[in-house]
């Protein structure tokens, strides 16, 4: 189904947006589209919204499994945007949100879906879930010049880190059971990563609610969302394993010619599997085994 603007979405397809959970894909270039589009339908995502400019192609047979949303993805803050139209839309339920070439992972993925996971989550009483933006990046740029390429995709096993989120309207005291995690590419080509982006946190899977709303450092207006777990015991946590990082990097002028391959000692290839991520320390399953 395809609508000419999110207002037209909003109107004549409230419908479809009855039940949750709900995946929506912004598709900023034509860049894996169908793939990552593909990775959320067999999710078990009982409705994927594709956000997207109208010249951006998809294979007939793709196009009518999803939701597609005519949308400016070059605007300022975007994402932020139609998240909080949807949000006001489409109180109590699930939603998810990333880019093209970007794939969510969670522990145990490959067995369950993402409706058992997050009964679960709501049986801890959580509504909302971090995740871990993880830098994916092809091993070879001169095979792969866009560093795309999921045969040959590579992350770094190390390099990781955690910082206290400074509270402002608390004397900069650092938050409860908040942090600010960096890594990857973001910290290992920081110099062309300005300061605001440089953050892998995201919170990414959220139960909407009256009032909420995304802020452009993908946190939320409730303070409670942003929490890695609750108070009494860790919980789930996801990853969000992604090539935008460094597709940008090798696509913007001022740092495609800089980089020469992304690959250091810590590289290595990406399994598409959970229990690698696991492994790595980059998500946990909490309570959920």
């Amino acid at each position: 189904m395809r609508y000419a603007s999110i207002d037209h979405f909003l109107k004549d397809g409230a419908a479809e947006l009855a039940k949750g959970p709900i995946a929506v894909v912004m598709a900023e270039d034509d860049v894996e589209v169908e793939t990552t589009l593909q990775h959320y339908l067999s999710m078990g995502f009982l409705q994927v919204v594709m956000l997207a400019d109208d010249g951006i192609a998809v294979l007939p047979e793709m196009e009518a499994r999803v939701l597609r949303v005519s949308f400016d993805t070059h605007v300022d803050s975007a994402m932020v945007t139609a998240i909080n139209r949807l949000i006001k839309a489409v109180p109590g339920i699930w939603i998810y949100y990333c880019y093209n070439a970007e794939y969510l992972f969670y522990p145990f993925c490959e067995t369950r879906n993402i409706r058992e996971m997050l009964a679960f989550h709501s049986e801890e009483r959580r509504d909302a879930m971090l995740s871990y933006v993880i830098d994916l990046y092809a091993d070879d740029l001169d095979r792969f010049p866009n560093a795309v390429s999921l045969e040959a995709a590579h992350l770094d096993r190390s390099g990781y880190y955690a910082l206290g989120r400074p509270d402002v309207a608390n004397h900069n005291h650092p938050r409860e059971r908040q942090l600010d995690f960096f890594g990857g590419l973001r910290w290992r080509f920081e110099e062309h990563i300005p300061l605001p982006r440089r953050k892998i946190d995201r919170i990414a899977l959220f139960r909407a609610k009256p009032e909420l709303e995304l802020r452009p450092d993908f946190t939320f207006s409730d303070e409670e969302y942003n929490t890695y777990a609750c108070p009494w015991h860790h919980n789930i946590t996801t990853a969000i394993v992604s090539f935008r990082t460094a597709k940008a990097l090798k696509t913007n002028a001022g740092s495609m010619f800089d980089i020469r391959s992304f690959r250091w000692h810590n590289s290595i290839p990406f399994e598409w599997d959970s229990q690698q991520l696991m492994d790595l320390g980059l998500m946990e399953p909490g309570q959920w085994f």
